[in-house]
């Protein structure tokens, strides 16, 4: 017959044991590997937010750097007499940045194109309020200067009737060649055409030229490669044919019969930052930084954009000095014209939340303008800026 032995099992205390032991073993990976990804998803967040704010702040520092290219010194008188000339605003009508007119000059004339114009308090669309964003002042900011990407050297310009310019191509050899080409004239840009004189002064290159009148219009049609017409009724205003005087064809049209008048064109970016707060749906959805030139749409630059702010370092005309920080110089009394430097702070929010959580991170840089006026601060009589 078989025998039987006897053995010895866990006891139900060393089982208790031995699964309190495996749990907590399993409890502490567990929580080891949500540590982990708590620390890639914060890592996440942070290089999605880091890389909108760097984005955006590359487009902004690039125009407001070449704010006042091309522009005449301290700035261009626009038509007076009539209405102001309007800025951040498309050709259906809608108008993205709040009160987006053209200020006053040095002599309190109204509508002044200045190189940089601070529009301070109005940097959200429609002002609409960013709940995520710190209780700080919004803020918008406009660069102007002339476009060289698509020279108009080319090309010879004359001035048939008030509303209309003939175009005619110097070498068909040279590009551009056409003004319809791509990246050409649209309807909505801004031409500044400038009529010179040879002058007194001599330069490196010959006799220098004398600037007799300058004006600003905007594009309302290209019929075709050698018309463009400016009719009135323009969606920014430019083209007040009869209701106002100083900025219009007429003008540039008498400097350029006069003897010796040399004509040259350039197109001008009229480029405009600010933050909208689009809507899908009845949803609110996330703020985001917009780019908007002359009378054309507004297109998006970086997601996850709550707040936006300027200070400007603007010269003092009278003491010729700098007033560093000033966060609203047009209604401190300075001119646009003497901003010497912008100061520029960005906050970006992620976009991919947990449990409704974010991050946020700010940005901040400064840029020196370097067309912008020239301040002399040595003169032995007195400072003379212009």
């Amino acid at each position: 017959m078989p025998t039987s032995k006897s053995q010895r099992g866990f006891t139900l205390l060393e089982l208790l044991v031995a699964s309190s032991l495996g749990l907590i073993v399993m409890l502490m990976m567990a929580s080891l590997f949500k540590v982990g990804m708590d620390a890639t998803f914060t890592v996440t967040q942070r290089a999605e937010t880091q890389q909108n704010v760097r984005a955006a702040m590359e487009l902004m520092t690039k125009d407001i750097s070449l704010a006042g290219g091309g522009l005449p010194s301290g700035g261009l008188q626009l038509v007076t007499g009539g209405s102001v000339s309007k800025f951040g605003c498309n050709q259906t009508g809608t108008c993205y940045v709040p009160g987006g007119t053209y200020p006053n000059s040095g002599g309190g004339v109204a509508n002044y194109m200045y190189g940089i114009i601070p529009n301070f308090g109005n940097g959200v669309q429609s002002n609409t309020v960013i709940t995520a964003a710190p209780a700080l002042t919004n803020s918008s900011i406009t660069s102007i200067y002339c476009d060289y990407n698509f020279p108009l050297s080319n090309f010879t310009f004359t001035f048939p009737t008030s509303t209309s310019v003939g175009v005619a191509v110097v070498n068909g050899a040279v590009q551009p060649n056409n003004i319809l080409a791509p990246g050409g004239l649209n309807k909505g840009d801004l031409i500044m055409f400038s009529v010179s004189t040879p002058g007194n002064g001599k330069t490196s290159s010959g006799t220098s030229l004398v600037q007799n009148a300058a004006v600003v219009a905007e594009i309302t049609g290209i019929p075709n490669n050698s018309t463009i017409n400016f009719a009135a009724g323009d969606a920014l205003n430019f083209n007040q044919v009869g209701g106002g005087t100083g900025n219009n064809l007429a003008t540039v049209a008498t400097a350029a019969a006069g003897a010796n008048a040399q004509t040259s064109a350039c197109r001008l970016n009229a480029v405009s930052y600010f933050i909208q707060v689009p809507a899908a749906g009845g949803t609110i959805q996330t703020p985001r930084l917009m780019r908007q030139v002359n009378g054309l749409d507004a297109v998006p630059v970086a997601d996850g954009i709550i707040n936006l702010q300027f200070t400007y370092d603007v010269i003092d005309s009278t003491a010729g000095t700098i007033v560093a920080n000033q966060q609203n110089p047009i209604g401190a009394g300075e001119s646009p014209g003497l901003i010497q430097k912008v100061n520029i702070w960005i906050m970006g929010s992620s976009l991919t939340t947990d449990a409704k959580r974010s991050q946020s991170m700010y940005l901040a840089t400064s840029v020196s303008l370097r067309d912008m006026s020239f301040c002399n601060s040595y003169s032995s009589s007195s400072t003379v800026c212009q």
